[in-house]
């Protein structure tokens, strides 16, 4: 009978992660911190709350969709806000507030809703599912974010923690989004052991494309960065593209339009100028997916960051080139628009 690897002895968990790693090719903390994506990801779909939960951002891309080859540590939730404030939308199918004063009033309920919910439902979910088996895991809650500080058996530099960040939202539905199946990196590379398996709902590619693509139309205009690893969603847009998800999100107008009015709605931003940043123009011929001045050099470092970390597992192009693919997708998308 195949042992479990989460049943296994640190020891052996080291032995097995040693093997993987050698035939991968990737780094033992990051197989490891892999399983643990995975683990959660079972957990809460195995929930009655992930009727209502979609998976989504870099971690659904390489996990869900195989189209990103980089290391993504945290866990990107969306739990649709129709069923978190039914009592707010009511029949919205879309649940789009439908003026400035009705959003914040709606966001004002979801931040107050939110970290409770996490607290209350999701953390006995998590906190049972690892008495249950046994597993040597701290739980933290702040706020909208879950934290699984699991007891690692390999280190590396330090970029990577050993914990598992869940991060939830719910100022969106999550649609378009369907069921995939998602495994551990490490499956298939050591015989006669059983790593998870999860079967989440995934938010569709082409909407993360224009999620993407309008969280670095913002930066291009802002100039500024949002904390370590934002160069992520530069890689993750040529990825797309190459993967053929950004011609279909560039057709799909409607799905394009409904991220401009999500956004527009709950994610308004100011440009660097302080003149409000225009999504409706971004997802319609203006869309800025190169960034001038000091932003170039703040992302180029961050960048750098990535690939010396090891995160970027086998195409971790140069910087410039990146950007040459990123103006590229821009010029497409907007000629496409028209």
């Amino acid at each position: 009978m195949a042992d479990v690897f989460l049943q296994l002895s640190a020891e052996d968990r080291r032995d097995a992660l040693g093997v993987a790693a050698d035939r991968s090719g990737r780094p033992t903390h990051l197989l490891e911190k892999d399983v643990w994506v995975v683990w959660a990801l079972a957990t809460l779909y195995a929930a009655p709350l992930g009727e209502h939960l979609v998976f989504k951002g870099g971690t659904s891309l390489s996990k869900a969709y195989h189209v990103i080859r980089r290391f993504s540590e945290d866990v990107d939730l969306t739990y649709d806000i129709r069923a978190i404030a039914p009592d707010l939308v009511g029949d919205n199918g879309e649940g789009l507030p439908k003026t400035r004063s009705e959003e914040k009033r709606w966001s004002s309920e979801v931040r107050r809703r939110l970290p409770a919910w996490v607290a209350e439902t999701v953390r006995p979910v998590i906190a049972n599912a690892l008495a249950a088996e046994g597993l040597a895991a701290a739980i933290r809650v702040e706020d909208d974010k879950l934290f699984i500080d699991y007891e690692a058996t390999a280190t590396g530099s330090g970029y990577v923690a050993p914990s598992v960040m869940l991060e939830f939202g719910a100022r969106s539905t999550g649609e378009p989004a369907s069921l995939r199946d998602v495994s551990c990196d490490a499956a298939g590379l050591i015989d006669g052991l059983v790593f998870p398996t999860a079967r989440p709902r995934v938010m569709h590619a082409e909407r993360t494309f224009w999620e993407k693509a309008t969280a670095i139309h913002v930066f291009c205009l802002q100039e500024r960065l949002r904390g370590d690893r934002f160069a992520r969603h530069w890689h993750d847009v040529v990825r797309l593209d190459e993967a053929g998800f950004a011609e279909g999100a560039f057709a799909d107008r409607e799905l394009a339009n409904a991220v401009s009015r999500h956004k527009s709605m709950f994610f308004a931003e100011k440009a660097a100028d302080r003149t409000p940043i225009d999504y409706a123009a971004a997802v319609s011929g203006g869309l800025q997916l190169v960034p001038v001045g000091d932003g170039t050099k703040a992302l180029k470092d961050d960048y750098a960051r990535m690939v010396e970390d090891g995160l970027l597992f086998d195409d971790a192009e140069p910087f410039e080139a990146l950007m040459a693919r990123c103006a590229d997708i821009a010029a497409r998308a907007n000629n496409a628009a028209k």
